[in-house]
């Protein structure tokens, strides 16, 4: 299936470029606010963004993350109003879209909707954090049958067999979790990252996109010595963070992404 999410890393590929994903959680501080904070991303370089559904127990993401989530939900984010948000993205950009979360406010929503939904406003792709590969029978099906990519994750501690079957039953990438822990920025990566990916980008098909804990240039660039992409998240929503609804946070953030993207071309 040739997706907005494999033709990105097809271009990137044959321009001798590392992709970079950016993530941002739906809703924080406020829709209108978020959709700057998403566009400003788009327009300096990222070339996928994450979109985070906001969740009360999101058991993977650290503090940074989880206060997103908190102040989306105090704002009345839900899943209606991301796929809202999407929409609203859309009028104005075509940067891939993969919809990031936990299974439990995707199941309320009712997965068939979603996915017909989903694929309805924009969105290319969906990754479900806390749903095992022996459980992706529950939405992966669905997910593909409405076109989207099934974005699989592993962990460092996935192990080398789990991994190339996780990739092989995903599409678009696959997220590879650099450290274990919880998401958060880091002012270093672990000195084994660069064998493993280099190992892992060895058994699998899919593009190979290295995130959690990435919060520089310097960080990004080394992520991705044996990968196509970096993701960068917390230090993303840590922008948002300090800044909320004033017009300089998207401003800030563009220049920081600009300056990681500045690193990866």
């Amino acid at each position: 299936m040739s997706s907005r999410i494999s033709e990105t890393f097809a271009r990137l590929k044959a321009g001798g470029e590392k992709g970079l994903v950016v993530y941002l959680t739906a809703g924080d501080p406020t829709p209108a606010a978020s959709l700057e904070y998403l566009k400003a991303a788009a327009d300096a370089g990222a070339d996928i963004l994450e979109v985070g559904v906001p969740f009360s127990d999101p058991t993977a993401d650290g503090p940074t993350i989880q206060a997103a989530s908190q102040r989306a939900l105090e704002g009345g984010m839900t899943v209606h109003r991301v796929l809202d948000l999407v929409a609203g993205f859309r009028k104005t950009h075509k940067t891939p879209i993969v919809l990031f979360g936990y299974y439990n406010p995707l199941f309320r929503y009712g997965i068939p909707a979603l996915c017909r939904d989903a694929r309805k406003v924009g969105v290319d792709g969906i990754l479900v954090v806390d749903l095992p590969v022996e459980e992706w029978g529950e939405m992966a099906p669905q997910v593909r049958e409405a076109g989207l990519d099934w974005i699989p994750l592993a962990a460092p501690t996935s192990g080398a067999e789990r991994i190339r079957r996780i990739a092989e039953a995903g599409s678009g990438f696959l997220y590879l979790i650099s450290v274990t822990g919880i998401t958060g920025t880091r002012t270093a990566l672990p000195p084994e990252v660069a064998s493993w990916t280099r190992q892992v980008r060895r058994t699998i098909r899919l593009p190979l996109a290295v995130g959690f804990g990435i919060s520089s240039p310097q960080m990004a660039k080394g992520a991705v010595a044996h990968a196509d992409a970096a993701i960068v998240g917390s230090a993303c929503v840590k922008i948002v963070e300090r800044h909320g609804a004033k017009a300089e946070g998207p401003r800030e953030l563009h220049r920081f992404v600009a300056s990681i993207k500045k690193a990866l071309r």
